[in-house]
């Protein structure tokens, strides 16, 4: 998506007869630095690891974000059963012997998403517990994340993207269709210190 319209050029330092095709390649600059599709609210799927059970899993993609008419950010969302490590003492428990009779372990099972409890700005999510105290060790779920509207700060760096490289000796963007290779090679100039600081909160962070 582009992160200025139009409309908002000359509020953010832009000749208002600027090419879209500038706004367009600034975007997607910005989007490959932030290692996101998008800036603005979209569909994510993980898969996690959550080793014993319980503890809060962190997403990539934040912030967590509703898109009406739901409630929650997490679309949908299963989780795999676990076996339990030598020497937990859960393995001498009825549950588990039970659980591992039946197979259990290792099969996958659906989640409500109104269960499972998030906070949006940290991306953590916590399982809800089993009543029998069968522990998961992977989940995968869907969920939405992202701004509306997209963040000042963004449109700012956008702007400025566009200045670093109309200001770039050689590169002249004249046809859509070329400017995100003519972009992507000069994606280390045109990302200077001003810019990487901007777009700094916005970068997307694989937690392990």
């Amino acid at each position: 998506m582009n992160y200025l319209q139009p409309s908002e050029y000359e509020s953010y330092g832009l000749e208002a007869t600027t090419r879209l095709a500038w706004v367009t390649s600034a975007s997607t600059v910005v989007d490959t630095h932030c290692r996101r599709v998008t800036l603005g609210v979209a569909q994510y799927t993980e898969r996690l690891r959550c080793e014993d059970g319980e503890r809060p899993v962190r997403l990539t993609y934040l912030p967590l974000a509703a898109v009406a008419p739901a409630t929650t950010p997490i679309v949908s969302a299963r989780a795999r059963y676990g076996m339990p490590r030598r020497g937990d003492p859960s393995l001498e428990g009825l549950e588990w012997a039970a659980a591992i009779a039946f197979g259990i372990p290792g099969t996958w099972a659906d989640l409500n998403p109104a269960d499972l409890d998030y906070f949006g700005d940290t991306g953590e999510v916590t399982l809800p517990l089993n009543v029998l105290s069968w522990a998961f060790n992977e989940l995968e779920i869907v969920y939405t994340a992202g701004w509306d509207p997209i963040p000042d700060p963004v449109k700012v760096a956008c702007a400025q993207l566009v200045r670093n490289a109309q200001a770039t000796p050689g590169l002249n963007v004249k046809k859509s269709v070329m400017t995100n290779l003519q972009f992507w090679y000069f994606a280390d100039t045109l990302l200077d210190d001003t810019v990487r600081e901007l777009l700094a909160p916005y970068v997307a962070q694989k937690v392990g």
